[in-house]
């Protein structure tokens, strides 16, 4: 645990700011005018009252939890700006790497192993470029969250070196409702669901997505393993490989948007 706070006190000071959850005020957090209803109906649930005591709880008894702003994702990409959905499991667990956007990290935090691999994707999609490019250095996904990108994990906080600690704590049923708002969109959207913890809301985009000869466009969804190394090259639905950036540009294209600068 010492290790944990040197290296804590090492990343604020390296960030210029607290790299940590301080405290629970769900209420003060900033999120974009259309996802206030989505948040304001969580935050009066039971759930939402159970998942803040044990939040309070944690925070009291010294637990250094991540990321410092758990709805960044839904302040930087309105409700009506989204054109794609990102889902990850929870956020990074180490110091100063979460930033409340999945799978990003800031400006200067080295490329953890699941990003170095989307980059990797990216750069060999034939849909994209001509040839490999090299991996960025920077980590920061702010600029797809910016071209409405929704960078969201399924659980929104994490200890310091305990992946999933938080995971069933309530998170849950306000990503599940995020999901179904922007899958209730009259706007098409691509959802790249990449392991088990994000294709489990598979089904709430079915439920809500357009009925057979609707006018309202359907939403594409595309699945392969986690970018985990320990995953991104196994059968039968390998990550590495799979093009779902190229795919998810051709089909906003299809339906008048512009495609993600990647």
């Amino acid at each position: 645990m010492r290790r944990w706070r040197t290296c804590l006190q090492q990343a604020d000071i390296f960030a210029g700011a607290p790299s940590r959850l301080t405290d629970w005020a769900p209420e003060t957090w900033p999120v974009a005018d259309d996802w206030r209803p989505v948040v304001a109906h969580y935050l009066a649930s039971e759930t939402a009252r159970q998942l803040g005591e044990f939040m309070r709880d944690r925070l009291a008894a010294g637990a250094i939890i991540y990321p410092p702003q758990p709805l960044h994702a839904l302040a930087l990409t309105p409700l009506a700006q989204v054109k794609v959905v990102i889902l990850g499991q929870d956020p990074y667990h180490g110091p100063g790497q979460a930033q409340g956007l999945a799978f990003s990290v800031a400006s200067g935090v080295p490329l953890p192993p699941s990003l170095r691999n989307i980059f990797k994707e990216i750069a060999r999609d034939p849909a994209l470029v001509p040839g490999a490019l090299p991996v960025p250095g920077d980590g920061s996904l702010v600029r797809w969250a910016q071209q409405g990108v929704l960078l969201l994990n399924t659980c929104l906080t994490v200890e310091a070196g305990q992946p999933a600690s938080h995971a069933r704590r309530g998170w849950e049923m306000l990503t599940d409702a995020i999901v179904k708002a922007v899958s209730g969109k009259d706007s098409a959207v691509v959802f790249l669901l990449w392991g088990a913890h994000a294709q489990s809301k598979q089904g709430l985009i079915a439920a809500t997505g357009a009925a057979p000869g609707s006018a309202k466009p359907g939403h594409l969804v595309l699945t392969a393993n986690h970018p985990s190394p320990l995953s991104a090259m196994r059968p039968p639905n390998p990550f590495l490989g799979c093009g779902h950036f190229g795919l998810a540009n051709a089909f906003l294209q299809q339906h008048g948007c512009p495609a993600i600068a990647w």
